[in-house]
């Protein structure tokens, strides 16, 4: 029985330099990276809170489903080759972004109706968005607290090795 090729082989390695790089390969084997040398502990931990958002939340076309569908880091800023960003996406980032936001400012954590409020105080209001529930956040948090506590765990020239799937 062959093991199943995973949509998209996530990749954080911590350099000895301090600096990280995240790899991104491909079902098909192309490859999109980026190395974080200056805020390198930010985006590793923003990169993971990524990856914890889409996989809980099962959300198809957030960074992480845009990489897997072909897109390349550079891309996802919504001012590269493939264009604008999808609804989704800048949705994806946004929550991203808010609990980034919570986590960096030591406040107690949102409940579901404060976070949904910010998000249409950022967004505009729309009845078709999906709203956050409670359980959703906590199973969100709990998530990214597994994964920042396994990327503390990595040491200096080691790689975190995650897989990506939406199917």
């Amino acid at each position: 029985m062959s093991k199943k090729i995973p949509e998209l082989r996530v990749q954080l390695k911590k350099r000895a330099d301090g600096t990280v790089v995240l790899q991104c390969t491909r079902r098909d084997g192309t490859v999109t990276w980026q190395r974080h040398d200056k805020h390198a502990i930010f985006y590793s931990f923003h990169d993971l809170r990524h990856f914890a958002v889409e996989t809980t939340l099962a959300f198809r076309n957030g960074f992480y489903g845009l990489l897997a569908d072909g897109w390349d880091i550079e891309d996802t800023g919504g001012k590269g080759a493939r264009g604008k960003l999808s609804s989704e996406s800048i949705l994806v980032e946004q929550i991203v972004g808010l609990l980034d936001r919570e986590q960096s400012g030591g406040a107690r954590p949102m409940s579901a109706a404060d976070f949904n409020a910010q998000l249409d105080e950022i967004l505009g209001s729309d009845p078709s968005r999906p709203s956050i529930t409670d359980n959703q956040l906590t199973l969100v948090r709990d998530r990214t607290q597994e994964l920042h506590n396994l990327w503390v765990a990595t040491t200096a020239g080691s790689t975190l090795d995650l897989t990506f799937n939406r199917d």
